[in-house]
């Protein structure tokens, strides 16, 4: 563990326990929520190297427009 997470949880030792228990739920949220989004872009990541390359395709052919941000 490293001395700035043992630190917040020495400071966090020291509220009072329904703080305790928000904190420890937003936190386990927190690291569930992480899992879930490398999971999905762990099993993502030929498909994302597929549209870039056929993006890059379409541009050398031509085939883009400049984004224009007034428009949008």
């Amino acid at each position: 563990m490293t001395q700035l997470l043992k630190k917040a949880f020495e400071d966090a030792s020291k509220l009072p326990d329904i703080e305790q228990n928000t904190l420890a739920k937003w936190l386990l949220e927190e690291l569930e929520a992480e899992r879930k989004w490398d999971r999905a872009f762990a099993g993502s990541e030929d498909i994302l190297d597929r549209l870039a390359d056929e993006a890059i395709e379409a541009h050398r052919q031509e085939k883009t427009t400049p984004l224009d941000i007034d428009k949008l």
